[in-house]
């Protein structure tokens, strides 16, 4: 049933990774890609089931979902790979560098919230780590829309929701806006720094680009958005 993460042949494609915490709003479920690979991240299993996607690398130590689910995940074709409880990595640090062994180009992470602010911040931080730096990542938290900014990305909502670009691992310079109320040109956003707290669509898209360093860029209200 276990099977070690060396085991994987790489592969380009699409990676959803479900993680644990509160079940996952269906108006994200239509947002998902259909073609990905779907990876479950312990009770992130359940999450994927929920919503009818079948699991295809099941990922943790599964102290929290519960063994009717994984068993099913398995009987339904899943990999399962097993760490041990006592380990220096969360289930979605894991599932994430699961999906980086295969050679994903994009990885879309869903869950991670659950009320903790701990969990929170540590999954948010953990998409801009510099070990995915080659790689599109963006993460559904409950109603909010992280996406990981390294080079460009366009952002889409209802005019007047809610954009924060937060500097992520250091200072990122050179960044620039078009679409928001309060552009940016060639701005430095420096980690603590509230500069790009409180922005708002001015249309319903904008474009964000950044010349050197990693900016989260957070739509809190995502579900909110036409």
């Amino acid at each position: 049933m276990d099977a070690p993460v060396g085991g994987i042949a790489p592969v380009r494609e699409i990676a959803l990774v479900f993680a644990g915490g509160d079940p996952i709003p269906v108006a994200v479920a239509t947002r998902l890609p259909v073609d990905a690979l779907v990876i479950g991240a312990d009770s992130g299993i359940e999450h994927a089931r929920a919503l009818g996607r079948r699991v295809d690398l099941a990922v943790g130590d599964f102290d929290s979902v519960s063994p009717e689910a994984l068993a099913a995940a398995a009987e339904a074709g899943a990999r399962v790979i097993r760490y041990p409880v006592d380990k220096d990595a969360t289930d979605l640090e894991l599932a994430l560098d699961v999906a980086a062994a295969r050679g994903v180009d994009r990885i879309t992470v869903v869950g991670g919230h659950g009320g903790r602010l701990d969990h929170y911040l540590a999954n948010a931080l953990l998409l801009g780590s510099a070990r995915f730096a080659d790689i599109e990542i963006d993460g559904w938290f409950g109603d909010a829309h992280v996406i990981v900014v390294r080079r460009h990305a366009r952002l889409v909502g209802r005019a007047g929701s809610l954009v924060t670009l937060l500097a992520t691992n250091g200072p990122a310079r050179g960044v620039t806006t078009t679409g928001l109320r309060y552009p940016l040109h060639e701005a430095v956003l420096l980690p603590g720094s509230t500069l790009g707290v409180s922005n708002e669509l001015v249309g319903t898209d904008a474009e964000v680009s950044v010349s050197g360093g990693t900016v989260l860029s957070i739509q809190p209200d995502a579900l909110g958005e036409a």
